[in-house]
């Protein structure tokens, strides 16, 4: 059923009431705005509440908004904000020095966007999944045998092996051939038992010399794809009042700071997009973030990464003020990592979607 337009405004006014105040909106709070009498604006909100859209938390409380009413709020209703100057001037000046290492990159910008949208914040930049170029592996002496792995990513991983067991050069001459054939070109994921098995029947390996080097080497791919990640400002969460609840927020606080929790849980912003994703409350896969919204912006980290920044906070969140402030970020890291001709973040495209629960 679409919506009437005073049915829109007055969602609008809800949402952004109850973000400006977290408290439930009653009708008389919005007749002048709306320019309707009290009653015509409850009769509204009770068919918006029948909608799904509103929620009314006690009998004779005013309504506050569902994730229904959010989503379609952050989809269709919410005016874009543009920032100030001194917003823009802050971001820009702390986004300048193109010098700076990734991983201490990382955590200035999740520190400076918990600053600019005073919620906790992360920040990340996700390599490709490397592979092995080329191996070399060097006889020492019968108990000893050196392995050497050129990567895609031109890094260069050695492992001094020492085995309690004599082999000959010519058996290490042919690990390091079949180990050129079989294990270049592939990830860490596709390294199977069942390749392992192959290998050390070419070698006719009975020691186990294969699943060595192979553990080597998924250890060296991991490695190459880790995401340097940094969270910052999970304390900011204190300030809200929907975690004044000190075991909610102490919950909250713990799954923001496990870095590798919040990388695998939260819902990822795919290249094309060019944009920002905002998932609300029970959209969100993780249990940690059901009563939460998230916010994340994707840019292009250059060499191949892809990052990615992020808010978390509560479902009365300001997404149109959020957006403008992580698109812009996005955009400015975009320009800095890359080399990026794209327009600052203010004109970027923005996406908002559903997150899909199985991408």
């Amino acid at each position: 059923m679409d919506l009437s337009e005073r049915k829109k405004r007055i969602l609008t006014a809800v949402v952004e009431s109850y973000i400006a105040t977290a408290e439930p909106v009653g009708s008389k709070a919005l007749a002048g705005q709306i320019g309707c009498s009290s009653a015509t604006i409850r009769n509204e909100m009770s068919e918006l509440t029948a909608m799904g859209y509103l929620e009314q938390p006690h009998t004779s409380a005013g309504r506050v908004p569902s994730p229904a009413g959010y989503r379609l709020y952050v989809n269709e209703l919410m005016e874009r904000q543009k920032l100030s100057e001194a917003e823009a001037a802050a971001i820009n000046d702390k986004l300048a020095k193109k010098q700076r290492q990734l991983d201490q990159l990382m955590s200035e910008v999740g520190q400076l966007t918990s600053t600019m949208t005073q919620y906790p914040a992360y920040a990340m930049a996700v390599r490709p999944p490397a592979a092995v170029k080329r191996f070399d592996f060097i006889y020492v002496d019968a108990n000893t045998f050196i392995v050497v792995a050129l990567l895609t990513d031109n890094t260069v991983k050695n492992k001094l092996v020492h085995l309690p067991f004599s082999v000959h050069q010519e058996q290490v001459t042919t690990l390091s051939s079949l180990f050129n054939a079989n294990f270049t070109g592939v990830t860490d994921q596709e390294i199977t038992g069942d390749l392992i098995r192959s290998t050390e029947r070419a070698a006719g390996d009975t020691y186990g010399l294969v699943a060595v080097v192979a553990s080597f080497t998924m250890e060296c791919l991991a490695a190459a794809k880790a995401a340097p990640m940094r969270v910052a400002g999970a304390s900011q969460l204190l300030s809200q009042p929907e975690f004044r609840d000190p075991d909610k927020a102490h919950a909250l606080m713990n799954f923001i700071s496990d870095g590798s929790r919040l990388m695998n849980d939260l819902p990822a912003v795919a290249p094309e997009q060019n944009g920002l994703r905002v998932t609300i409350g029970p959209e969100n896969l993780a249990e940690e973030l059901k009563d939460s919204s998230v916010v994340m912006a994707s840019y292009d980290a250059g060499d191949g990464m892809r990052g990615y920044i992020g808010v978390v906070g509560p479902t009365r969140m300001d997404y149109s003020s959020v957006a403008a402030k992580l698109s812009y970020i996005a955009a400015g890291l975009s320009r800095l990592l890359a080399g990026s001709d794209a327009p600052a973040g203010l004109d970027n495209k923005l996406v908002l979607k559903e997150s899909e629960h199985h991408e």
